[in-house]
């Protein structure tokens, strides 16, 4: 049995990374977004032979627009051309915990990312580099989507400002699926604001929960497999927005119990522990459902409620019967883009759930991709 070992209604946020190489410096406000703050080369990855890692530290921007320290870690294929094109490749983190980052995952066999290997394999073999953010930022704050975008933008900002890298001038695309297909989404939306100076080719999206309000409301309220996720969610838009989504307030005992169990975990812990529960096992009310300044910000950072658009071209792909986010919303914003003229494929894979559907569209992803950054016509399906 579960025991609360912290009943308290403040955030509980991560256990801080112990590697003091993720730490802010004191400085960090001094710094524009996109700020390199620090560089380290890192031992070699069986996973993506004969690519070197380079870790970089770099200065980004939270949801409130208050300065932060985030991280990506770069792969530079061997015998690397300057200026040879550059993918800013998303990782779903569906984690809380700051070894959960991709920055680390990559060192202690993460399955999901042995399962994205090949396509990442794919482009290094041609010559590219790629960039992975860790795009939950320094207080994993999983379900904060606009932050996401923040940091996917501010790390290339941050990777073209490297010399040694050399990707000044490369041709830059996004890609990523699921969670990691939503920051990459935003990180495209909120572009021409954000990063205007930045010269992207395009991006492509798989499988995006474009509506987290339909999210919870599916996750949420009845018992569910992959209610963990909701929960992590929830505690992770907590840790960005302490003042409008006080989860913890509304916690019974139980629930925080699941809530200190699964602060610090990544993604199979929160769904073991979180399977087939809801969200009124673990509340004293479901009021925070019906919340106005919560659901602002879960409306906040749904793309499909968002007014703007990509100014860039964007491949946008699922699977039709996807069990576990709402295919509508997806739907509909590919068709408010198109309404706004966007430049926009989609592609409906067969797969009949949500993990394989990701490796179906990879090599239609692949081909999308090395189109733009060559330059090609961007085809449209509008």
């Amino acid at each position: 049995m579960l025991l609360a070992t912290t009943a308290t209604a403040q955030p509980l946020y991560p256990q801080p990374d112990p590697d003091p190489f993720y730490a802010a410096p004191a400085d960090l406000g001094a710094h524009r977004s996109g700020d390199v703050l620090d560089v380290r080369g890192m031992p070699p990855l069986p996973l993506f032979p004969g690519a070197a890692v380079t870790l970089v530290k770099f200065r980004s921007t939270d949801s409130h627009g208050a300065p932060i320290a985030a991280t990506t870690t770069i792969l530079t294929p061997a015998g690397h051309q300057p200026d040879g094109p550059l993918l800013s490749y998303q990782h779903f983190i569906n984690a809380l915990g700051t070894g959960c980052a991709v920055s680390h995952t990559l060192y202690n066999s993460d399955l999901n990312l042995t399962a994205t290997a090949p396509l990442l394999n794919a482009v290094l073999a041609q010559g590219w580099s790629v960039a992975l953010p860790d795009h939950l930022g320094p207080q994993m704050a999983l379900g904060a989507a606009r932050l996401g975008g923040h940091i996917v933008l501010d790390g290339i900002r941050a990777v073209k400002r490297l010399p040694e890298l050399a990707v000044q001038h490369s041709p830059a695309v996004m890609a990523g699926y699921s969670g990691g297909g939503l920051a990459t989404a935003w990180a495209a939306t909120l572009q021409p604001s954000y990063a205007p100076e930045l010269q992207l080719a395009g991006a492509a999206i798989g499988g995006i929960p474009a509506n987290l309000v339909a999210m919870a409301l599916a996750l949420g309220l009845d018992p569910h497999p992959a209610f963990g996720l909701a929960m992590a969610t929830a505690m992770g838009l907590e840790r960005e927005y302490p003042d409008r989504v006080p989860i913890s307030s509304y916690l019974n005992l139980r629930g925080f119990a699941v809530r200190d169990a699964i602060a610090n975990s990544c993604t199979n812990g929160i769904l073991a522990i979180g399977a087939n529960s809801s969200a009124r096992d673990y509340l004293t009310s479901t009021s925070i459902f019906d919340s106005p300044a919560a659901r602002s910000v879960v409306e906040e950072n749904s793309l499909e409620l968002y007014a703007g658009v990509p100014d860039i071209p964007m491949f946008e792909w699922h699977s039709p019967s996807d069990p576990l986010i709402p295919v509508d919303a997806i739907n509909n914003t590919d068709r408010r883009w198109c309404e706004a003229g966007v430049q926009l494929q989609t592609m409906q894979v067969s797969a009949p759930e949500h993990l394989s559907a990701a490796a179906e569209g990879a090599p239609a992803v692949l081909w999308w991709l090395d189109g733009r950054v060559r330059g090609e016509p961007a085809p449209i399906t509008c």
